[in-house]
């Protein structure tokens, strides 16, 4: 063995601490990445909550026994029940024409908060509509 091969056997191959920086250039890349899929794996699960419930309240006010604020109210339960109250905040149930026939239309507005330490609350705006039943 040299005395150049001994030396550098002996000081390390001059990698010493390169994992670490690699840790964080790759993690400079893959973090915000995982927190946009995050958020919009969030913003989509509280969609379809909100247009389900909306869904749900609109058919609820649309049978014959039942009032506007029966439906307002119904929504903000399943809201309430499958996400956080704060998302049940702006429930307005009303009548509404569906495809040419009287019926009821609920809408609620909601926000998504970022999930990130910065960025802006997602507005989301779901309807549902329901035909009302006939009184018979």
């Amino acid at each position: 063995m040299t005395r150049w091969a001994r030396w550098a056997d002996a000081r390390g191959t001059g990698e010493r601490g390169s994992a670490v920086v690699d840790f964080v250039l790759v993690l400079v890349v893959v973090l915000p990445l995982f927190l946009g899929i995050c958020q919009v794996a969030l913003v989509l699960h509280v969609r379809n909550t909100l247009t389900s419930a909306a869904s749900e309240g609109a058919r609820y006010a649309a049978t014959a026994d039942r009032s506007f604020a029966d439906g307002a109210a119904r929504t903000r339960d399943q809201i309430t029940g499958a996400l956080a109250a704060r998302f049940a905040r702006q429930v307005v149930a009303g009548p509404a024409t569906v495809r040419g026939a009287p019926g009821v239309q609920v809408q609620v507005v909601a926000e998504v908060p970022p999930l990130g330490l910065w960025g802006p609350a997602v507005r989301l705006v779901s309807t549902g509509h329901a035909v009302e039943e006939p009184a018979s």
